[in-house]
């Protein structure tokens, strides 16, 4: 594994501010401790930051030996925002504040960013630019989407962009990426159908919504099964559905909710299209009526080719080429797929292993994202940085198109 010497002499230290963003993680769009810290260890290692951007969003400035004459530039991106939920992990770096956790490594990911930064400030071994970019509000916010909106490459002109994020589940010391979709967008949905009320003695008296809905939620896994092409991935979950107070009253409406992911806008407007149809003639057919809302928010994260497949072979010269996997897509979403719908880049996996990396004193269940008992593993910051030098010096090192 050729990673480099100065980082993993540093690799400590930036553990322990991992491990303090850990303990005290910050919702979207209120990471204002975790941008403090992001802004001072810039500053310190003589970075010029630029602060605000998505409200609490650090964008790090690294110029190269020439001074950034050569008009080349690239960004590397770190989300910083935590969850809203109760962590059960019990070691000394576990959350200070109820109900909030860095349960999916955004600590970890800022700490490989920073590794790399604090690499950059010493020796600028490129020509050009390299823009760090400290996202907040990943989590549901759409913090990339409100930096773009500000002027993020406007401010700072970047030919590509790439993201990273931890995987639990492979082996420790791989990398997946590939080109093409690897995240799916996400959208939400809620469907109000409205009855009329009764007795449940007397169902004949009123109209029932609580079948209606029944009978919608089987109907739309036929859009997914018999409506769309299979070869193309869509879900549709119903995961939430309220009706009712009493066990001898129908009640007067049902709510359902839920979410849509696809890897195609294409899929997203059948989708969003036949699940409308269904929920208004099923409605009708029975005498009721509903609201159907549709709200689309994350697009599919879809790699750039080109840029997949450097960042690949950063990746095979770093680990060689058994380690670095075939990024399978997943139908999780990432508001990094707007920085990819704007500049060409891409999204890959870096193996945060199978959790035994965990302390004594972690709570029960196992490793994964969103799950109260995950915790980044720290070694994988020497590797993370490794990875965002080299690609952004030998990115950098392209003759201009």
């Amino acid at each position: 594994m050729n990673v480099i010497d100065s980082i993993v002499t540093q690799a400590a230290s930036i553990a322990a501010v991992r491990r303090d963003i850990h303990a005290h993680p910050e919702l979207c769009f209120e990471e204002v401790r975790t941008a403090d810290v992001v802004a001072h260890k810039l500053t310190e290692w003589g970075i010029p930051i630029h602060r605000g951007l998505g409200k609490t969003g650090v964008v790090g400035i690294v110029k190269g030996r020439d001074g950034g004459a050569s008009g080349r530039a690239i960004g590397l991106r770190a989300d910083m925002d935590a969850l809203p939920m109760q962590e059960f992990n019990t070691f000394a770096h576990a959350s200070k504040y109820q109900g909030k956790m860095h349960a999916c490594g955004h600590d970890g990911h800022v700490a490989m960013l920073l590794a790399a930064a604090q690499h950059f400030a010493k020796h600028r071994n490129f020509d050009g630019t390299v823009y760090l970019i400290f996202q907040p509000a990943e989590e549901g916010g759409g913090g990339a989407r409100v930096m773009i909106e500000e002027g993020l490459f406007e401010q700072f002109p970047m030919q590509a962009v790439y993201g990273m994020h931890n995987w639990p589940g492979m082996p420790t010391g791989t990398f997946a990426v590939s080109p093409g979709p690897v995240m799916a967008s996400t959208s939400d949905f809620k469907i109000t159908i409205r009855g009329k009320g009764g007795h449940a003695a007397l169902p004949h008296t009123g109209i029932d919504p609580v079948p209606i809905a029944c009978q919608m939620v089987q109907t739309f896994q036929t859009i997914v099964s018999r409506n769309k092409k299979p070869v193309d991935a869509g879900v549709i979950s119903v995961t939430m559905i309220h009706a009712g107070e009493a066990t001898n009253v129908v009640p007067d409406s049902v709510e359902l909710q839920g979410t849509v992911r696809t890897f195609t806008t294409e899929v997203l407007d059948l989708i969003e299209k036949r699940m409308r149809h269904v929920a208004e003639h099923t409605c009708a057919a029975h005498d009721a009526t509903c609201e159907f809302e549709f709200v689309r928010n994350y697009p599919p994260t879809i790699n750039s080719p080109a840029e997949a497949e450097f960042a690949r072979k950063v990746m095979v010269d770093i680990v060689g080429d058994a380690l670095v996997l075939d990024q399978e897509p997943t139908m999780g979403a990432e508001d990094f797929a707007y920085m990819l719908q704007a500049r060409p880049g891409a999204y890959c996996f870096i193996a945060n292993g199978d959790g035994t990396h965990r302390e004594m004193g972690h709570g029960g269940g196992p490793c994964m994202l969103h799950n109260p008992s995950y915790d980044f593993n720290d070694d994988l910051i020497p590797l993370g940085a490794t990875f965002w030098v080299k690609l952004a010096e030998e990115w950098l090192a392209q003759p201009a198109a």
